[in-house]
């Protein structure tokens, strides 16, 4: 077999360990060794690998159906579209299915176009995608820079900083796009109430408002939205991530008039919302709600908080449920990162300070507890 630099693109860098197995939370590389995963594929294995459910609605969805256009209905899609209804808690909701959570915020902003406006104000170190409309919406400059010029009419506001939004969303604003929490930034909380202010500054100049869910929805922070901790009605949802399950699929949720811009012809995706990733996407919500696993994710969160915020060399543990980012102190994030996978758990360093774990929602506190052991460990041994 060829190595990784003689078939792929240098994008990815050479990964140090390929993976080969897994079950549950953990994985096994191709040299036998078992891993705790506490990245959970970037928030996307929400029921870890492997889970019966999952394994077993895909296996009986590829003898039926495999892939069908979207010339055509599929009773799979119209059941998970309803849930997604059911879950939002809106009969006006509508849904675009397409493969990716940068797929659905290139969706969300052709949605922004159609309201004849062209604006868009979007957030300093947000991350939206890597295609070029959700490149433009990301406001990290050390990805955007090599790839400009860019969609123009887009700017950024401080994360955070409720004083910015009179000034910075107007009438002239089509759409702003937010995370409830920035997960590339390091898991980045905004003051209580914030989300909040961008709500009542969208509606009072007609704008739309996008929660960006990618990472934050299906569960992940102990409710099925991370925006309904706010008890706020967005416009737009955009999920991908959890959604599928581990397999890929997007969605971007239109509430309203804004479910109602897109019309036959403008907008679409071949394989999003195939009968097979949407089979798995309904299994793990049966298993998300049989098995109570959104109240889990909010004691374990706050165990998280609580006790990794004692351990010595951490400045600070932030998130919610089981999107968590750990500020360091001094030493490097990538540092940490890679002795904690030579005690064979994988985390990510989301930058040089901060270690992001987005585990799979049916980890136990046992986990947790020996996560934190060792993150006690590891950082008693490189201070």
């Amino acid at each position: 077999m060829k190595s990784w630099d003689e078939v792929f693109m240098a994008n990815y860098g050479t990964p140090q360990l390929t993976l080969v197995k897994g079950s549950g939370n953990k994985v096994i590389d191709s040299q036998g060794n078992q891993y705790l995963d506490f990245l959970g594929g970037i928030a996307t294995n929400i029921l870890g690998h492997a889970h019966p459910a999952i394994t077993e609605a895909v296996t009986k969805q590829l003898t039926e159906l495999t892939h069908v256009s979207n010339f055509y209905a599929h009773p799979q899609g119209l059941a998970l579209a309803g849930e997604l209804q059911t879950l939002v808690g809106d009969n006006t909701a509508r849904t675009f299915f397409c493969n990716s959570g940068a797929e659905a915020n290139e969706a969300a902003l052709k949605i922004s176009r159609l309201t004849g406006k062209k604006k868009i104000v979007a957030f300093v170190n947000s991350f939206h995608g890597r295609t070029m409309g959700a490149l433009s919406m990301t406001g990290q400059n050390i990805k955007r820079d090599p790839f400009k010029p860019l969609i123009p009419n887009i700017s950024f506001l401080p994360y955070g900083d409720e004083g910015a939004l009179k000034k910075g969303i107007s009438k002239r604003t089509a759409m702003v796009i937010i995370e409830p929490i920035q997960g590339e930034a390091g898991v980045i909380v905004p003051p209580s109430g914030f989300l909040k202010k961008v709500r009542e500054r969208t509606s009072d100049v007609g704008a739309l408002l996008a929660v960006d869910e990618v990472q934050t929805g299906m569960g992940r922070t102990g409710e099925w939205f991370a925006y309904q901790s706010e008890e706020i009605t967005p416009d737009i949802i955009t999920l991908a991530k959890g959604l599928g399950g581990g397999l890929p699929l997007g969605a971007t949720i239109g509430i309203g008039k804004a479910g109602e811009l897109l019309q036959a012809g403008s907008h679409g995706s071949t394989f999003g919302g195939s009968p097979t990733s949407v089979a798995a996407a309904l299994a793990a919500i049966r298993v998300l709600k049989s098995e109570h696993l959104l109240e889990q994710v909010k004691k374990l969160g706050a165990v998280l908080i609580h006790e990794g915020s004692k351990i010595q060399g951490v400045k600070e543990v932030r998130g919610r449920g089981l999107l968590i980012g750990i500020e360091l102190e001094k030493v490097d994030a990538k540092e940490v990162q890679k002795a904690l996978e030579k005690k064979h758990i994988l985390v990510n360093a989301a930058n040089s300070k901060t270690i992001r774990i987005a585990p799979a929602l049916v980890t136990n506190l046992s986990d947790v507890e020996y996560f934190l052991a060792l993150l006690r460990d590891v950082l008693e041994g490189v201070q």
